[in-house]
């Protein structure tokens, strides 16, 4: 929208909020006055000419360099690489699972080893983000995603290179430690550019892409693995991060952005700080704190509640629907890595409609509340949409595990991933509801809370694969369900039964 002209180069100065509002066709929803004496005139009159409203939460400052004043696709386009980079952070770490088999034979190992290659980057997903986290907190999140890019790309080549099963494995750790930030600071980028009433539905395409990551990768995979060569899985991968590198250069802009103290900031033109300037940005010096900060969230139920529930929900709903389906369906079915990619279809149509479901349903949910309220509800409000994902998870788990056992040898049928689907489905709903909430709890450390969330995922992750065989076979395939089941209900019903009705008295306080 266009600035009003100026008189002598000065903006006019309008004696009422409402002519502005009207000058410019905007329908005013708040006057300055409204709001008190901690909104200068010149403030509120920048925020109705940029948004058309003041019933904005978080306020921006009035700058165009603040990310909360970008146009909106410029969000979009930021949001949508680094979405985009953190799919890569699973990607990368499923795309070798449809070709367990020809690995195993290469190596001469069993298929259980060769899924260790998986395991191994699921657990250094979790951890890595501890020491990315304050980098990007002080220096930028552009410069640490770049960074990740091209090292990333040297791990990958390493990997498609790799003589023995141990070099592959170490290659494999390179990539995933550099690959990591924006799966889990990801969620502080989503914060920084969104205003609070559509943040589910922006932090749902974010881990809507980190969900994605595992079945979009064993897919297209499959059908690499069966008829180039397992080995080019690598080579993609590596001119895939090439791309995003080349991308970031042009589209992804910094969001840090100090509005506590915005000048040193505002010395250089908004094109260069987001662009060109790499340096430090925020001046505190490190501490220890700051790269075992997201573990002081554990104290925190509104926190820690939704990451241990959430986990649990994708431990079941899409590791082990992953991890499992070659060793579970390569001697059932015979499949070759081919056959074994298109078994992930359940797993990608489940996550895509689990997302509308948890994110512009969340968006809605809260925002009509709020008009009923006059004012925007209780975080824990939001929690209501939780108890569907649970149940479309723990029936998904339970189709899929005892349709495989009943499923005739060499005959395979289309129920299992039936079931797969349904619980994705549940997974998707549950994992933006359950973030989106304990980022409204602490919107202040939305970094730490993505950290933190991913760590407990990541460990829980890591952990399935190698207890999941020995159930299986001590349990029986299909009894398993009941352990499933149980797990889901104790750890993450119950849980947010208590969260929602305690959950007032266990946030944070702000500050």
């Amino acid at each position: 929208m266009a600035s009003p002209a100026k008189e002598n180069g000065v903006p006019p100065t309008l004696k009422k909020d409402g002519q502005l509002a009207e000058q410019f066709d905007i329908e005013p929803q708040a006057t300055h006055d409204e709001l008190g004496p901690t909104l200068a005139k010149e403030h509120s009159d920048y925020l109705l000419i940029r948004h058309g409203t003041l019933d904005l939460a978080p306020i921006p400052s009035a700058s165009d360099a603040d990310p909360y004043n970008w146009p909106t696709w410029k969000k979009i386009a930021n949001l949508v690489l680094v979405a985009f980079h953190a799919c890569m952070s699973t990607f990368t770490a499923a795309a070798i699972i449809p070709a367990y088999g020809h690995i195993a034979e290469e190596f001469h190992i069993t298929i259980p080893k060769a899924s260790y290659l998986t395991s191994l980057q699921i657990a250094i997903l979790g951890g890595a983000p501890l020491f990315w986290k304050p980098l990007s907190s002080r220096f930028g999140r552009r410069p640490i995603f770049l960074l990740s890019l091209i090292c990333s790309l040297v791990g990958n080549v390493g990997c498609a290179k790799s003589p023995s099963y141990g070099t592959m494995g170490l290659c494999r750790a390179i990539t995933a430690f550099f690959i990591s930030p924006a799966i889990a600071i990801g969620s502080a980028v989503v914060t920084e550019t969104f205003f609070t009433k559509e943040r589910a539905r922006y932090m749902g395409m974010w881990t809507m892409m980190i969900t994605l990551g595992i079945p979009v990768a064993a897919l297209l995979f499959g059908f690499v693995a069966h008829r180039v060569g397992y080995r080019w899985i690598y080579w993609v991968l590596a001119i895939a991060n090439g791309v995003q590198f080349i991308l970031y250069l042009f589209l992804g802009p910094e969001t840090l952005y100090l509005r506590t103290n915005p000048g040193p900031q505002d010395s250089t033109s908004t094109f260069k700080r987001e662009y060109i300037s790499f340096r430090r940005i925020d001046p505190k010096p490190f501490s220890v704190r700051d790269f075992l900060g997201p573990l002081k969230l554990a104290k925190y139920p509104s926190v820690t509640i939704p990451a241990c529930a959430y986990s649990m929900i994708f431990l079941f709903g899409s590791v082990m629907a992953s991890v499992e389906v070659p060793t579970l369906f390569i001697p059932k079915f015979d499949f070759n890595p081919e056959q074994l990619g298109l078994q992930f279809l359940g797993l990608i149509i489940g996550s895509i409609i689990g997302e509308q479901l948890g994110g512009a349903l969340s968006d809605y949910w809260m925002n009509r509340r709020a008009r009923q309220k006059g004012a925007r509800p209780d975080p824990e409000y939001r929690l209501w949409l939780s108890y569907f994902g649970y149940v479309l998870a723990i029936v998904g788990v339970i189709v899929f595990l005892v349709r495989t056992e009943q499923a005739p040898q060499h005959k395979w049928n289309v129920t299992p991933i039936i079931g797969v689907g349904i619980a994705a489905c549940g997974n998707q709903l549950v994992t933006t509801v359950l973030i989106t909430y304990a980022v409204d709890c602490c919107q202040e450390q939305s970094a730490n809370v993505g950290v933190y969330i991913t760590l407990v995922r990541q460990i829980w992750g890591f952990i399935g694969p190698f207890w999941f065989p020995a159930m299986f076979e001590d349990v029986g395939i299909a009894a398993s369900s009941g352990v499933t089941s149980a797990l889901m209900v104790g750890v993450a019903v119950i849980p947010t039964i208590l969260l929602q009705w305690q959950g007032a008295k266990w946030r944070p306080q702000p500050g």
